[in-house]
C-alpha cells in the first residue's frame, strides 16, 4: 500500500531538532512519513501543533525515504527560547 504525502507549511518539533551547524544556524530533524514543505520560503517554527510559534525557518534539503523525511532548515529568526 503506498504512504501519501502531506503537505506541510510550518515545523512542529516537539523538540526532537538537532543542531547541524552553529555558525549557520542550520537544523535537522526527522518526521515518520512523507512530508513536503515549501522549499527556501519562510515557514513558522513550532514546538507543539497548538503552540505558539517559536520562530522562522527556510528548507534547505528534504530527504524523503524508506517511510520518512529528513528535513534541513536553516533559522531565520527566534522569537521565543523557551
Amino acid at each position: 500500500m503506498a504512504q501519501p504525502f502531506m503537505m506541510e507549511w510550518k515545523i512542529v518539533t516537539h523538540g526532537k531538532e538537532r543542531r547541524i551547524n552553529e555558525e549557520t544556524d542550520l537544523f535537522e530533524i526527522e518526521f515518520e512519513g512523507y512530508k513536503i514543505f515549501p522549499i527556501l520560503e519562510p515557514i513558522k517554527i513550532m514546538r507543539k501543533p497548538e503552540s505558539d510559534q517559536i520562530g522562522t525557518a527556510k528548507i534547505v534539503k528534504l530527504t524523503i525515504e524508506e517511510g520518512k523525511t529528513i528535513c534541513h532548515y536553516h533559522l531565520v529568526s527566534l522569537q521565543s527560547v523557551n
